[in-house]
C-alpha cells in the first residue's frame, strides 16, 4: 500500500535517443512521435526510457482533475474543482493518468481480479509498437543502475535514486527546501500525482507513482518518488486507481 513518508559515456544510438556524457551532463537529443505527441527518449544504462510521461488519450485515462475534486495541501481544502484550462495544462506538462487495466490495455476487470495469464514478456499495453510497460524488474534494473548497485533480484528500495531522476523543475518545497532532482540521466520525473476510484485527486507536486506490468491479485505494483525525500520506492496498490505511464523500449 501507499507509503507516504567513474564517469560513463553513452554514444548516440539512433533515431528516437538522447546521448548522454556523464562527465558533463551533456545531451544530443532526437525524438520519436506517436498518436501526435512527441516524445524524447533517454538512454540509461542498457535501457531506452522516454523522458517523459506517456500523455496517449486512452479511453477512461484521465487528466489531474478531470471529472472530479483535487485536494489542496497547502490549505487542506478537498472541494476544489479545476477549470477546463487547467485539467488540459496539466495533461501537457504530467502526462495523462490510467487505471492499470488501462495502462495494460486489458480488460476493465482486469481492475479487480488477477489477469496473469494475459500478461506478456515485454507487455506493450498502451506503449506505441516496440514499446512495453516497465516491469517490476525493468523499474530495478533501472533505479539500481543509478544507484551503481548490483543486479541481486528481488524488488529494490533506493534511499538515492529520486534526488537523480527527478526533474530540476516542477516539485514542492518542504520546509523551505527544494523537493527538486538533478535529472543527472534525463529521465525528467515530474510530480503528477494520483486519482482515486472515487474521480477524486491527490498530491500534484509531491508525488510521481508510475505504474509497473507486475499484478498481486487485485493489486498492482508501481514506482514512486516524493518532494520530501531522495529515494526511488516500490509499493502496489488497487488497479483502478489513476498512476503515470513510462514506456520503455524493447
Amino acid at each position: 500500500m501507499k507509503k507516504f513518508f567513474a564517469p560513463l559515456f553513452f554514444t548516440l544510438l539512433g533515431c528516437g535517443q538522447h546521448s548522454y556524457d556523464q562527465t558533463d551532463n551533456s545531451v544530443l537529443s532526437t525524438s520519436i512521435t506517436y498518436e501526435d505527441e512527441t516524445y524524447i527518449t533517454v538512454v540509461i544504462g542498457s535501457q531506452t526510457w522516454m523522458a517523459r510521461n506517456f500523455n496517449y488519450k486512452a479511453l477512461g485515462s484521465k487528466c489531474y482533475g478531470e471529472g472530479g475534486y483535487v485536494y489542496n495541501t497547502a490549505d487542506g481544502n478537498y472541494n476544489i474543482r479545476l477549470s477546463n484550462e487547467e485539467i488540459q495544462a496539466n495533461c501537457t506538462k504530467y502526462g495523462r493518468l490510467y487505471s492499470w487495466a488501462t495502462a495494460m490495455a486489458l480488460p476493465l476487470r482486469c481492475n479487480f481480479t488477477s489477469c496473469a495469464s494475459e500478461i506478456s514478456e515485454k507487455h506493450k499495453g498502451i506503449c506505441p509498437p516496440g514499446w512495453h510497460i516497465p516491469s517490476n524488474a525493468d523499474w530495478d534494473k533501472l533505479i539500481r543502475f543509478v544507484d551503481g548497485e548490483a543486479d541481486t533480484g528481488g524488488l529494490y528500495d533506493s534511499e538515492t535514486a529520486g534526488k537523480f531522476l527527478k526533474a530540476t523543475s516542477g516539485w514542492n518545497t518542504n520546509r523551505g527546501k527544494s523537493g527538486n532532482g538533478t535529472d543527472k540521466y534525463g529521465f525528467a520525473a515530474l510530480p503528477s500525482g494520483f486519482g482515486y476510484s472515487d474521480g477524486d485527486f491527490e498530491y500534484i507536486g509531491e508525488i510521481g507513482e508510475w505504474w509497473s506490468s507486475d499484478e498481486n491479485g487485485s493489486y498492482a505494483y508501481y514506482r514512486d518518488i516524493y518532494y520530501n525525500d531522495l529515494g526511488a520506492y516500490w509499493d502496489y496498490d488497487n488497479k483502478d486507481y489513476f498512476s503515470s505511464v513510462r514506456c520503455l523500449k524493447n
